[in-house]
């Protein structure tokens, strides 16, 4: 009857009605999840995206998959998008949340084709969900996260996205990383570490900086290129000679006059140069003669100010990331200064060494052997431009991982433990007399759908999905906790393994899948008639 009345108010509208509207809502997210399925664990396939103007990006991280294809299926998009938010509430699990929802549609469709009511069905993945994540919070692992198990978590996390043995490069350099900018009782804040690419060497090359790499250098031929135990010195303040912020003329009779005009601008700049000059050679003297003298200066330094500098032995740099003074301040102590005014020692910062590097065109500025850093720098290398995006993102979400499990300071066993044990909790005849009626249907599909997790694995890793869950259920029955090892294809301990999970993540994919799945299911008919469907023709078109 409704699509009646919309094909009455809206001729040129396309309707599908129930059984073709569900129909397509299963296909479109069973072909999205097919696309992802082969990315999921460590031995899961790469995917190349090829853009419009030819760019390549190589990955396997679902987020970026889901982010830069071109996806135009209405139902593919909404999934594609809930996943995607996935990742940003909980850095991870953007792959798995696909698999899930298209295998709930899945086995819902196989009562649904029996006569069953989507909403029963869902009514029972809503009981399903809410006994998964009273099982979740029961079935996690509450420990104090020391620098081993964070260790563990990150390379679970990196391994999914990267070789074994750039993982491991990667891993210590990632939970270092985050314990650096972690503060007690405070929330971590990641924006604290800078994640810098150079395409300099091979991956393994990788490492973390206790410091501040800048992606700039010296802009004087002359000044110091390496200097040890310095004293640092931020500022926000221009020294160059800058127009008024109002429109003003000055005239001049003869050159005189146009002599002394020039030399009163000149002088402005110059005493404050003078006020940096004598406050390093206020510091940098007696038993500190031999430190060396640096300049970091938001805005711009003219070239006569650097001569001045670099003939006073200062490495200064210029119109530096305000996102950079911050770290700067949490690497080397100090305070950033809007004027030269008041310069007393007390606002300097101290590092150990500050060198430039630099690779062919570009210079990079290291500020290393900090006291003690609170913004640190995580140098991805690389021989190409995809290989540093592809261990970017994967650096990305390992410190994901790593602050989540401190937050959490709980960890869930990984390797499909967690869903073959959930699946056996709801298929539980206690559980199961306390749903009501044809509702069971719906906790049954849910059960047999978190089994695409495990099952992915075993596949992706070679082996029989069948025979692996036989062997993890039969364990599972003797009461002992089991993952999938993906080098024999038999079960494992993920906890001696260190193989986890983030607690969050799966909390995330839970809640998820199930909301999405339901609100699918509920879709009875799908109607393209949006505004775009009905706008007049443009003069000189026929009417189709």
């Amino acid at each position: 009857m409704s699509s009646a009345a919309v094909k009455l108010a809206n001729p040129n509208a396309e309707v599908l009605r129930r059984g073709d509207a569900l129909a397509m809502n299963i296909q479109s997210a069973r072909g999205l999840q097919n696309v992802l399925r082969s990315n999921l664990s460590p031995r899961g396939t790469l995917k190349l995206l090829v853009d419009g103007a030819n760019q390549l990006t190589l990955t396997k991280d679902g987020k970026v998959l889901l982010s830069q294809m071109q996806i135009t299926n209405p139902v593919a998009v909404m999934i594609a998008r809930a996943a995607t938010a996935q990742d940003d509430v909980a850095g991870d699990g953007t792959t798995g949340l696909v698999l899930l929802v298209g295998e709930l549609l899945k086995q819902a469709a196989v009562y649904v084709e029996e006569g069953v009511h989507p909403r029963i069905i869902t009514d029972g993945f809503d009981a399903a969900k809410a006994e998964s994540l009273r099982f979740l919070d029961s079935f996690k692992t509450t420990m104090e996260m020391d620098r081993e198990v964070l260790c563990s978590v990150a390379r679970t996390a990196l391994r999914t996205k990267l070789q074994e043995s750039v993982a491991a490069q990667v891993t210590e350099a990632v939970v270092d990383a985050v314990l650096a900018v972690a503060e007690p009782d405070k929330p971590i804040d990641l924006f604290m570490v800078e994640i810098m690419k150079m395409q300099h060497q091979t991956a393994t090359d990788s490492r973390l900086v206790r410091g501040l790499v800048l992606d700039h250098g010296a802009r004087h031929p002359d000044m110091p290129k390496r200097l040890n135990n310095c004293f640092v010195l931020t500022l926000n303040v221009s020294l160059e000679y800058e127009k008024t912020e109002v429109n003003s003329s000055f005239f001049y009779s003869s050159a005189e006059q146009r002599d002394k005009l020039i030399e009163s601008e000149r002088r402005f700049v110059d005493d404050k140069l003078r006020k940096i000059v004598d406050l390093k050679n206020t510091v940098c003297s007696g038993a500190n003669k031999a430190c060396g003298f640096v300049l970091i200066n938001q805005k711009g330094i003219d070239p006569l100010s650097l001569d001045i500098l670099a003939k006073q032995g200062i490495f200064a740099l210029r119109r530096a990331k305000r996102r950079n003074m911050e770290r700067l301040q949490l690497c080397c102590g100090g305070t950033a200064q809007n004027s030269v005014d008041d310069l007393t020692p007390s606002v300097l910062g101290r590092a150990g060494l500050v060198y430039e590097h630099v690779l062919g065109e570009n210079k990079y500025t290291y500020v290393e052997e900090c006291a003690a850093p609170r913004s640190v720098t995580v140098l991805i290398k690389g021989p190409s431009a995809h290989v540093l995006q592809q261990t970017h993102d994967a650096v990305r979400d390992g410190l994901r991982a790593v602050k989540n499990a401190i937050e959490d300071g709980a960890l869930v066993a990984g390797a499909g433990a967690f869903q073959v044990a959930c699946r056996q909790q709801l298929l539980r005849p206690e559980f199961l007399r306390t749903v009501q009626g044809k509702a069971k249907m719906g906790v049954r599909a849910f059960a047999e759908a978190l089994l695409v997790i495990p099952k992915t694995i075993a596949v992706n890793g070679g082996y029989d999905p069948m025979d692996v869950l036989v062997a993890l259920e039969e364990e599972m029955a003797d009461g002992q906790v089991v993952g999938i090892d993906l080098n024999t294809g038999e079960a494992l301990d993920p906890v001696q393994e260190g193989i986890w999970d983030n607690y969050r993540v799966l909390r995330q994919q839970l809640h998820s899948c199930a909301v999405i799945a339901t609100n699918l299911l509920h879709v009875d008919e799908v109607m393209r008639a949006g505004r775009a469907s009905i706008k007049a023709p443009n003069p000189g078109e026929e009417e189709q």
